[in-house]
């Protein structure tokens, strides 16, 4: 056996036991192209103007301690930017959004649940097939390995389709769609032609997939680079859950304090010239308020820092901008907006849906090629079966 058909039985093997993971990953990976675009439109009409006289925003104390006896309970997340127009979005967990005014701390509304809700859906589909808490250890164990299956689809593909003999008309077989085919060779021409042409965009997606996928695949990157892996953070103990979760129940039950917020947002302001966005996670952890600060509208981890800051006293802790990162976190920060295309804003997005919803095609037209090459070789034996028996047959019969 040649090494070239060796590569290609492997080729069929692994497109064939991975064909329909490597399929849903692809259809929801073509739904989330424009996740964060879809949502923010949906989201559009809860925007608050400021009014015509200057005036400024309501200290953040003010505003969340009116939002808390209102709605309750304490938000998860706050999101402040800088466009004057824009409301200060404040998250609740799970699909749960309002948007508040934040120069009269009115409640504008609640972002559209049935949509978070739906992306949610797909990304739990897209991760880990949709399975529940308890199963997706194991589901990310599957995903995880279909994915490097492709990666190794990605990267044969190629090879495979690299024409025998070098010519204008057998480039062209392999490199342009051809009209008026039908059944197999409709089939073999659309593989060859989309394979080729989304093979670029196909390896960063799934590469960074792989990245995401698998410790060593991550602790590699950063070897790669002359970088120590960071220590994976270790599981906390069951006492200190424990006690994590009862300082949660006591805080429920006293109501949450929000004093020292306006020092805290004050002082994130000022850290950043230029500044689009604040985000704050709640609660703090060990007395660290962390706020990531962003100076795009996303997608760019270069645009992207970390303050970390005193809870009660607003003072500097940890200030973790990109360029302090070492080349290994610098790299794998890239991987994960290298995976929805965001790294390439909305241009980057769209290729990368196209090339997902290629690799969905590339799936159909790979399983029907393998159904027909098992078919053809079904009536080949059958073939020879009947040829052998009826040449035994003669025999027997004594004409021979």
């Amino acid at each position: 056996m040649s090494f070239r058909k060796f590569l290609f039985w492997i080729h069929l093997v692994i497109g064939c036991a991975g064909g329909a993971v490597i399929l849903v990953m692809s259809i929801t990976g073509v739904l989330l192209m424009y996740q964060r675009q879809v949502t923010n439109w949906f989201d559009n009409d809860l925007r608050a103007a400021p009014p015509r006289e200057r005036a400024a925003r309501l200290p953040m104390e003010t505003m969340l301690a009116g939002i808390y006896s209102q709605n309750g309970p304490k938000p998860s997340a706050i999101v402040l930017r800088s466009d004057p127009a824009a409301p200060v979005e404040v998250s609740y967990g799970g699909d749960r959004v309002l948007f508040v005014n934040s120069y009269t701390g009115s409640v504008l509304g609640e972002g559209s649940r049935s949509v978070r809700s739906f992306f949610r859906t797909v990304e739990d589909w897209h991760r880990w097939l949709g399975a529940g808490n308890e199963h997706r250890a194991a589901a990310r164990v599957v995903t995880g390995a279909c994915n490097f299956g492709f990666l190794f689809l990605v990267i044969t593909g190629p090879i495979l389709w690299i024409p025998r003999k070098w010519s204008r008309q057998s480039i062209k077989a392999v490199a342009v769609f051809r009209g008026g085919l039908s059944g197999r060779a409709r089939d073999f021409n659309w593989h060859n032609v989309i394979g080729i042409w989304c093979a670029a965009p196909l390896l960063l997606i799934v590469l960074s997939g792989v990245v995401m996928s698998y410790p060593w695949a991550n602790n590699l990157v950063y070897r790669l680079t002359g970088n120590e892996p960071p220590a994976r953070g270790a599981r906390q103990r069951p006492e200190a859950e424990s006690r994590r979760a009862q300082r949660h129940r006591d805080d429920v039950a006293a109501g949450p304090s929000f004093a020292g917020f306006n020092a805290l947002w004050a002082r994130a302001e000022q850290q950043v010239p230029g500044w689009q966005s604040l985000t704050l996670r709640l609660p703090a952890s060990r007395g660290v308020m962390t706020f990531t600060i962003h100076k795009s509208s996303g997608g760019r981890p270069d645009q992207r820092s970390q303050l970390a800051l005193n809870s009660r006293t607003a003072e500097l802790i940890r200030w973790e901008p990109f360029s302090s990162y070492n080349a290994g976190r610098r790299l794998r920060s890239w991987f994960r907006f290298l995976h929805t295309g965001e790294a390439g804003g909305i241009a980057g997005q769209t290729v990368a849906g196209i090339a997902s919803a290629g690799a969905a095609v590339l799936v159909w037209t790979g399983i029907w090629l393998a159904f027909r090459r098992l078919l053809a070789y079904r009536r080949r034996i059958k073939g020879q079966l009947a040829a052998s028996l009826s040449e035994k047959d003669y025999a027997m019969s004594g004409k021979g």
